[in-house]
């Protein structure tokens, strides 16, 4: 047997490591790579065409049907996950978003780890958060091999830092070595090991990804429901215990680590506190006309009521505005692929 689907994940800094793996990759590359860069939804990718200048492997992004080819660059195209399917080929789907990606790299590492077992590699490269963590321990119990970049080397270590400290990962390297290191260890025969079956938390985990009838629609959903809700639909929110690892799923699929979950918890406070801010604001500005308005007709007393009204309101934004001030910044979430 060898080894012969590279997965890649990366995120912020990603392109920079993506650009030195494809330049260190051979023409004649045994395995095929497939890559999952975060990047915004609404935008455009040109991913496989920087890939295919910095290297010698042909890149192209993935469709509904990609058969996995020897020396192929395959990309995630945005808004899309790219899965591997359960007869070793690849697909695209708009399943649930993880950690608020998709693609997301965790989707393509479990889907791989279930359908290829010890076939896979799987990579992570620069990134900020612990996105791949979790599909790294699922490709670890498939029995994968586990490649990170050293975290000295990525522009944001907090990706491969997080795979190394929660997965056994196998090789630490620089991305200058790492094409010549995924040549190396795809070339070699090794024996098949005795790997049981994926568990039914990355069963059901791969098919609430591909939107399978059957997991969506199942009256249980894995983990036990806890007190937070979901950043993106606002659903209730269940624990997953992965080993040492905390995760959260919600009902319709969305999945978050508890990093990105309190990275997301803290950008909408903020959002709700400058929402509060502009609601005192106007209604600070509203008191003062009809104050003024109430003046001209005479009517003092009223004027004098909303002139309070207003400096309460006015006192209460000032107060909000030196929470805004205080609240800690949410720069981990700042960075883009």
């Amino acid at each position: 047997m060898r080894r012969d689907v590279v997965v890649v994940g990366a995120s912020a800094g990603g392109v920079e490591a993506l650009q030195a793996m494809a330049a260190g990759l051979p023409p004649d590359f045994p395995g095929t790579v497939l890559v999952v860069l975060h990047l915004p939804a609404a935008s455009s990718s040109a991913l496989p065409a920087i890939l295919g200048r910095a290297g010698r492997l042909p890149a192209r992004h993935a469709t509904a049907h990609t058969h996995l080819r020897p020396g192929e660059i395959v990309v995630a195209p945005p808004d899309y996950h790219l899965v591997v399917t359960d007869d070793g080929q690849a697909s695209i789907v708009r399943g649930p978003n993880e950690n608020g990606h998709r693609p997301a790299v965790d989707v393509l590492f479990r889907s791989a780890a279930r359908a290829l077992g010890p076939r896979v590699v799987g990579v992570v490269l620069s990134g900020v958060l612990d996105d791949g963590t979790a599909g790294m321990r699922a490709i670890q119990s498939r029995g994968g091999l586990l490649v990170a970049q050293t975290p000295d080397d990525a522009l944001y270590p907090d990706m491969p830092t997080s795979a190394i400290e929660h997965a056994r990962v196998d090789h630490i390297v620089p991305v200058r070595e790492l094409g010549a290191l995924l040549d190396q260890v795809c070339r070699l025969d090794v024996v098949a090991p005795d790997v049981p079956a994926g568990s039914d938390l990355l069963t059901i985990e791969t098919d609430i990804a591909t939107m399978e009838e059957h997991a969506m629609n199942a009256p249980d959903r894995p983990g036990t429901p806890s007190g937070y809700s979901c950043p993106d639909c606002n659903g209730v929110l269940f624990q997953i215990e992965d080993g040492e690892l905390t995760r959260f799923r919600c009902r319709v699929g969305h999945g978050w680590t508890t990093r990105g979950l309190m990275i997301q918890q803290s950008i909408a406070l903020d959002s709700a506190l400058w929402m509060a801010l502009r609601g005192l604001e106007e209604k600070a500005a509203l008191s003062r006309q009809l104050a003024d308005s109430a003046q001209r007709r005479g009517n003092l007393l009223t004027a004098e009521r909303f002139r309070a009204q207003a400096d309460d309101v006015t006192h209460a934004a000032d107060l909000v505005r030196q929470l805004l001030e205080t609240v800690p910044e949410t720069n981990e979430a700042v960075p883009d692929a």
